[in-house]
């Protein structure tokens, strides 16, 4: 078994007593949930949707294959609390791995397929990983050089789906091939576990370079997903681009369809044309998620008022809402609602599908069920009605903390969250997210992390002082804008030369910026620090 690297937070009493006695905590586990679910529903529909990747089969078949694999995990050594890593597009075999490890015991760490070396490999270590479950490789990231080029502390296997498990790995390391799954007799004795044990690390950018590892036990992500189902609409299939190992399509495109006995479709690359296409031939909705689903779907030619009447009702969250969005939405029969949450708190508010268009459209709803969120000053004193302030949660789906324990100070000993959001509360509880403490950009659902970006903007030559921050953008609702102040002797860097820096340095393509402003100076605070908060609020004047 890993050692184990972090430790959970502490819960007060009186909110664990409250949270089991109103049944959000209870001793059910994930991995006995998961198998009941695939158990009761055996005929319900998993499709992939690839152009080279196509799948489709039901839940016994996933259930069928997780149990193999279970057993594959078990032959390697692999005992029931091991950390595992999977980082897998949308695929059938990342439904198997969530499945499996949630009934095998094991601590899933879902690692979003498009990171690169630098953060996979940290995530691997400071986790504690002792096997990883991915590709050889897929766009532009190659995945076995992670395994291969990077010294990672404990782990020793590396399973391969598809092509390339015939590749030489390190040592210390094992490396197999997805295909020897169906060798392995189906697993049938699954492990008890305990309720408060940790079952998923979620890693997700921040504030600062690295990837915070955020701690869900199964009470935690079990509330969650009431929390989901409560706001979903039974009985709706849609097709989900969210990959599976972000938290927005862990917990939609996954966890939740599951519970339900919805059909699960899911699509590994993003094309709305083809998008469309799948919605077309399986009569089934799209666009959940970050608005980006939708708006990309809004804009196609090819889309048509049958499409719309497939998707009837949206959610979406995970990043900012365009009001434009909602309003044109609605224009043609689809009634959208706004939610709010974070990795960390995943569903702290959120609309119903009953409130009236100005509030869907405007705010991001009221605190939902057993949440509990109150709006605070610098100081921690609580601001009037009406007032900005920094938005302060707690409830039964609030993540147990981080795995690198000196960011736990987030928490305070009465069990609220600084979610570093600011917002304001209209009369009737509505939530509205004005702006952000935390310094990161939400790009199509992605956390991109400012300080990441501007460490490597720095260092171009003819660059004197870089701030990365949020600009407003219809489709993905934010884009990262490099506000440069460039040397006193060197021509404006303009984007192209920019990107062509980073991409030489190796930077994910996701991670570059795609807008420019170059200034002579900063705002300031009286000690230097550049006011971030005057950059963001004069582009989105700018995109007035």
């Amino acid at each position: 078994m890993s050692p184990v690297k972090w430790s959970k937070r502490d819960v007060p009493a009186a909110l664990e007593t409250r949270y089991v006695r109103d049944g959000w905590w209870t001793e059910e586990t994930l991995g006995g949930q998961v198998a009941t679910w695939l158990a009761d529903a055996p005929d319900t529909t998993v499709a992939t949707h690839s152009r080279t990747n196509q799948w489709q089969g039901t839940f016994a078949d996933i259930d069928d294959e997780a149990r193999r694999l279970v057993s594959l995990l078990r032959g390697e050594g692999l005992e029931p609390g091991a950390v595992i890593a999977f980082q897998i597009p949308n695929w059938r075999e990342a439904v198997v791995s969530f499945a499996a490890l949630a009934m095998g015991g094991y601590v899933l760490v879902p690692i979003v397929h498009i990171y690169g070396a630098a953060e996979v490999a940290f995530i691997l270590d400071e986790c504690g990983a002792e096997a990883y479950i991915s590709p050889a490789s897929f766009g532009y990231v190659d995945y076995t050089t992670i395994v291969d080029e990077r010294q990672i502390d404990g782990l020793r296997l590396h399973v391969v789906v598809g092509e390339g498990a015939d590749a030489p790995a390190p040592d210390a390391v094992r490396r197999v091939a997805w295909d020897e799954v169906a060798a392995h007799e189906p697993a049938t004795d699954l492990p008890e576990v305990a309720p408060a044990d940790a079952v998923v690390l979620a890693y997700t950018s921040g504030t600062t370079s690295d990837p915070k590892g955020v701690i869900h036990d199964h009470r935690t992500l079990l509330a969650e997903l009431a929390h989901i189902n409560g706001m979903a609409k039974p009985d709706m299939a849609n097709l989900m681009g969210s990959p599976v190992t972000h938290a927005t399509g862990m917990l939609g495109a996954v966890l939740s369809p599951l519970w339900l006995a919805n059909p699960i479709h899911l699509i590994d690359r993003w094309d709305p044309g083809h998008a469309l296409e799948v919605m077309a031939e399986h009569g089934i909705g799209g666009g959940t998620g970050a608005s980006v689903f939708l708006s990309t779907l809004l804009d196609h030619p090819d889309f048509t008022p049958e499409h719309a009447a497939n998707m009837p009702y949206i959610g979406l969250g995970g990043a900012p809402v365009p009001i434009a969005l909602g309003e044109r939405a609605e224009s043609w029969g689809i009634r959208i609602i706004r939610a709010y949450g974070s990795t960390e708190h995943p569903s702290i508010s959120g609309s119903t599908y009953e409130d009236p268009p100005e509030k869907r459209h405007r705010t991001d709803g009221r605190a939902l069920p057993g949440v509990e969120l109150r709006l605070v000053d610098a100081d921690g004193n609580e601001v009037a009605a009406g007032e900005p302030g920094e938005i302060v949660s707690r409830g039964p789906d609030l993540c147990m903390g981080y795995t690198n324990p000196a960011l736990n100070d987030a928490f305070d000993d009465e069990g609220w969250y600084r979610t570093g959001d600011i917002g304001i509360l209209d009369g009737d509880g509505f939530l509205t997210i004005t702006d952000r403490v935390k310094d990161i950009i939400i790009r199509g659902g992605e956390n991109l992390s400012a300080a990441e970006i501007e460490d490597r903007v720095a260092v171009v030559p003819g660059v004197a002082e870089v701030a990365v921050v949020a600009a407003p953008d219809g489709r993905l609702g934010e884009r990262a804008c490099a506000v440069i102040r460039m040397q006193a002797d060197a021509e404006p860097i303009d984007l192209p030369t920019l990107t062509g820096h980073l991409e030489a340095a190796g930077v994910t393509r996701q991670k570059w910026p795609e807008e420019i402003s170059i200034v002579d100076d900063f705002p300031r605070t009286p000690s230097g620090k550049i006011r971030k908060v005057d950059l963001r609020a004069r582009l989105r004047e700018q995109a007035d």
